[in-house]
């Protein structure tokens, strides 16, 4: 029996198409990779008996990124400009934790055929390449010119939609899948050139600017532009007065009518005073003429993604990017169909009477096919219910009312006012808030009636400036320059936020900040092109037209490469430019920061600077220090390091969580080869120094596979150990008096013991003993005197780079934090208990 592989977006998705097509019989395990799950069945495909192994995969299978000495972490060592050329990629796991390829792999070898279930846009065609370059030197080969790879094309998890997309199998579409090749690679090099550059340039000049990372993006950077282009016209804008006559007419025991002036309005106060006096002759206002139109507010068009993101920012105050996930997780769910898709009209096939039917018992909108003004405080079911209403009110009839206007001359001047009357709601029943607003009647009068001049007064007003730019209104403007796709805008608008170049004001306005704004500008004074929308509007239409089969990859890839490889040496030629913006808005570093510890060089005090990112910094050396992020610095007892003389700083993430010491100079020049940038004391392999991992190490972290336990000598009373790796803290022999970490190991575990002296009025020790020494893992009389816990972090990252677990090897009296407690230990299995 032959076997088809199938492979979906994501593992709910799998369940949800297995279940359809198998009619609910299929069977269920769990992948290798602990994420995916694998649904079988038997069933028919192409006229013979299969059997059906359905899976998925976790979003993309691979990324792109630089490789060798290009990778990340070697800044310093390469210069942006080789990233345009010269650097080489390579596609690497997105995940390496998933394992996702090995899992593809292990459950398609020996598969015939593949049907690929990916979403069905221009990404997810990139995925399917990615799934069949996993599996196809695995899978049987195929008989003759037989196909073996099938394209499946839905747009929602419907039993109707998922059998048509099976009996209509087409192939995956490489060009489509290529535009997005060309697009990570350009986005990737362009990006990370600019970024790297700028970020090395502005840090360490500026104490109040945050140049931990400043980055720059071909889309990422025109989305910021239109934000402070719009800053840019408040910051410039002069009211300016103008004039407008406001007139009342009432007739019997009707209200009064505000009329509107046909001038509207006037800019010189003499001329409106004017018309005012002459209007002022006239003590009656005559009817010139009375209209009654029939007019039609049209049902909306069917919702495409960017329509729908404008709508859940400015009426339902939803982050786009907040609104992409809710729909992506309402779709998975098979609550709406495929939410990112630019057309604004259904597919042929699509079952309008069918989907409708599924609402008519709704009670919500079951009458309609009745409007409640009940909405669940959430968002998933806010956004659900604004996709549903939208869609019914697609198929819905316009809304008709009954326009009237009536004209009047009051002395030479001309006046107007109008009403609306509603004749049919239409789509306007389950679209409330479109809907006609009920307004007062106007009276009955034909031409050549007379009403009451009540009043005629010239009023002065002010020009206002235009406000900032809303979530909606961005959206608007980058669809309209082709500004990212509908998938990736929610992304560029997300990582300015996050860049801290806009905050999001009430009504989710975006408002510069000073970065922001001397970003832009200084781009503008040296480049335009770089902010400007139209560059990356022609890139997008180059990507189009290899999605088309219509320009070559290699080609479009080549020459937009070179257009902005010669950018950027003029933008770095130029940098002096947009360095002057930033000496007006941001002070030197030499003239923050408040003085702290002591230069290990001059043996002069360096300040700590606390604005983002933290450093110290020497003004008689001129040399700036990088320090872990994201929790307190302060003076380690004016303790120096014995390589450098620098004296250590402590960093901490507060009293519930860990700390450790820090030399500032080795934080940034490893000492050692076996260290990296960015290792406190607690992962130092000096051979002999008390503050080192060597000396302090206590055992392997008992929850990540690479981290050391280290003893905190700072902890007490309240005495602990945290991992130098992740954020497991252990606290153990509060009150002792004094802790230490011995010489010696554990004989079990090899963990390095530890002698704990306690007062004689509050030890637990037994028989009132004050001292003991053991191994915190393994020692029964340490058994209830050990908690595991997680420390409270301000950030997950919460010091700059990553780092392998140093074990001193060779560097020393004995390889600290070789310990590793065995799994079926007892005190193993209490600190497990104890996790929370």
């Amino acid at each position: 029996m032959r076997t088809v592989f199938m492979v979906a977006e994501k593992p709910s998705l799998a369940q949800s198409i297995a279940k359809i097509l198998s009619k609910g019989s299929c069977s269920s395990r769990k992948g290798l990779n602990g994420a995916c799950s694998v649904h079988e069945y038997t069933g028919s495909f192409m006229g013979q008996n299969v059997r059906f192994k359905m899976t998925s995969v976790c979003g993309h299978v691979m990324s792109l990124d630089f490789i060798g000495k290009y990778f990340y972490n070697n800044w310093d060592k390469v210069d942006p400009a080789e990233l345009f050329s010269k650097a080489l990629t390579e596609k690497k796991e997105a995940n390496p934790k998933l394992n996702m390829v090995k899992f593809l792999q292990v459950e398609a070898k020996g598969c015939d055929y593949v049907v690929l279930w990916l979403d069905c846009d221009k990404e997810g065609e990139n995925i399917c390449f990615e799934v069949l370059d996993a599996i196809q030197p695995l899978m049987n080969k195929s008989y003759g010119n037989d196909c073996t790879v099938y394209r499946a094309k839905f747009s929602s998890i419907t039993d109707t939609d998922i059998c048509n997309a099976m009996n209509r199998l087409g192939e995956p579409n490489r060009n489509e899948a290529l535009s997005v090749d060309a697009r990570q690679e350009l986005d990737l090099r362009i990006g990370c050139a600019f970024t790297r550059f700028q970020t090395k340039y502005f840090q360490g000049k500026y104490g109040n600017l945050d140049s931990s990372l400043i980055s720059f993006g071909p889309c990422q950077t025109p989305t910021l532009g239109f934000c402070v282009e719009r800053h840019d016209k408040i910051q410039s804008f002069k009211p300016e007065a103008y004039w407008v006559i406001q007139a009342k007419v009432s007739s019997g025991k009707d209200s009064p009518l505000t009329l509107d002036w046909d001038r509207v309005r006037v800019f010189d106060r003499d001329v409106g005073q004017m018309f005012v006096n002459m209007a002022k002759t006239a003590k009656e206002a005559k009817v010139d003429s009375v209209s009654k139109k029939e007019k039609a507010k049209q049902r909306p068009i069917a919702l495409n993604t960017v329509e729908m993101l404008r709508v859940a920012s400015s009426a339902l105050g939803m982050a786009p990017q907040h609104t992409m996930q809710i729909a992506e997780r309402l779709y998975t769910q098979g609550y709406i169909s495929y939410p990112r898709t630019e057309t604004t009209h259904y597919p042929e096939n699509f079952d309008l009477k069918g989907t409708l039917k599924q609402q008519a018992n709704s009670s919500f909108w079951g009458e309609t096919v009745s409007n409640s003004p009940f909405l669940p405080p959430n968002d998933g079911w806010r956004l659900y219910d604004y996709i549903t209403r939208h869609f019914i009110a697609t198929v819905s009839p316009d809304c008709k009312y009954l326009q009237t206007t009536i004209s009047f001359s009051i002395g030479t001047e001309s006046f107007t006012c109008s009403g609306k009357t509603l004749i049919s709601a239409g789509y306007t029943e389950v679209m409330p808030w479109q809907g006609i607003a009920q307004e007062e009647a106007l009276p009955v009068c034909e031409r050549g009636d007379t009403f009451t001049v009540d009043e005629i007064k010239l009023l002065e007003k002010q020009t206002n400036p235009p406000d900032y730019l809303t979530e909606a209104e961005l959206i608007t403007l980058m669809e309209k320059h082709g500004i990212g796709t509908d998938a990736s805008i929610p992304v560029h608008i997300n990582n300015i936020c996050q860049r801290n170049y806009v905050t999001v004001e009430s009504g989710r306005k975006l408002k510069p900040t000073n970065l922001g704004i001397v970003l832009v500008h200084g781009y503008y004074k040296i480049d335009a092109d770089l902010v400007l929308p139209t560059i990356r509007s022609a890139v997008e239409k180059l990507l189009n037209l290899i999605a088309l089969g219509k320009a070559n990859f290699h080609q479009v890839l080549q020459h937009t490469l070179d257009i902005f490889k010669r950018k950027f040496h003029y933008f770095v030629d130029s940098i002096a430019g947009m360095d002057e913006l930033m000496e007006v808005s941001f002070s030197p570093i030499a003239a923050t920061g408040k003085p702290l510890s002591r230069c290990g060089k001059c043996h002069r005090f360096m300040k700590y600077i606390q604005a983002k990112p933290s450093r110290l910094h020497c003004s008689h050396c001129d040399e700036t220090y990088s320090l872990p992020q994201n929790g307190a610095i302060k003076l380690y007892k004016e303790l120096k390091c014995p390589l450098d003389e620098f004296e250590l700083v402590l960093w901490t993430s507060g009293s519930r969580g860990k700390s450790y010491p820090v030399c500032p100079y080795c934080f940034s020049n490893p000492p050692f080869r076996d260290m990296k940038k960015g290792m406190g004391c607690n992962e130092c392999t000096h051979p002999s120094c008390q503050h080192s991992l060597n000396s302090l190490g206590i055992g392997q972290c008992v929850e990540c596979e690479t981290g050391v336990l280290v003893f905190d000598p700072t902890s007490g009373p309240k005495w602990r150990m945290a991992c130098n790796k992740c954020n497991v803290v252990v606290h153990f022999f509060e009150h002792a008096h004094k802790v230490q970490v011995s010489q010696d190991s554990c004989d079990s575990c090899e963990a390095s013991l530890v002698i704990v002296d306690f007062n004689k009025t509050r030890s637990p020790l037994p028989d009132g003993e004050t001292q003991h020494t053991g191994c915190v893992f393994c020692d029964p009389v340490f058994q209830d005197l050990v908690e595991l816990k997680h420390a409270t972090m301000r950030h997950p990252m919460h010091r700059a780079g990553g780092a392998r677990r140093g074990r001193g090897k060779g560097r020393g009296r004995r390889p600290v934090g070789r310990g590793n407690p065995k799994k079926p230990k007892d005190k193993m299995a209490a600190l497990a208990a104890y996790f929370v």
